[in-house]
């Protein structure tokens, strides 16, 4: 495969990741947007429970919706054979455990760059965690 190719084929699928990131993290916010006079009425274990741990699952759902999306292009390019194999080598590119070489055969640079777009999309991913974060914690908007 030629680097143009690859580099295509990577932009194109970082661009699709970061909309689905985007727009996941903006539905997120109006999901679980709570006025601070709200949140001060709440116990602190609700707040954690009530608006925490169901942001933590749909950041997650996040997640593994982008990793599927690079499993598929691998899986549609011939790079894996079965669509847990494309999974699994997605998971560890995109989480940047690490991709055993030879299993990249056509698309190296498309592997190396999603672990680039995982390293972004989890860093953003923690940022927003941490500020709605401290605000359910000190019930404050």
């Amino acid at each position: 495969m030629s680097l143009i190719t690859e580099l295509f084929a990577a932009t194109f699928l970082i661009i699709l990741v970061t909309v689905i990131h985007g727009t996941g993290i903006v539905f997120m916010d109006r999901l679980f947007h709570h006025e601070a006079r709200e949140l001060r009425e709440l116990k602190l274990a609700k707040r954690e429970f009530a608006v925490m741990v169901p942001m933590a699952l749909c950041l997650f759902a996040l997640h593994c919706v982008e990793i599927t999306v690079f499993a598929s292009f691998y899986l549609v390019a011939g790079e894996a054979q079965t669509i847990r194999d494309a999974l699994y080598h997605s998971a560890l590119a995109y989480t940047t455990m690490g991709v055993v070489e030879e299993s990249v055969n056509r698309w190296p640079m498309v592997t190396a760059l999603e672990g680039l777009a995982g390293f972004l999309m989890i860093g953003w991913s923690a940022a927003v965690f941490v500020t709605d974060m401290d605000k359910v914690l000190r019930g404050r908007d």
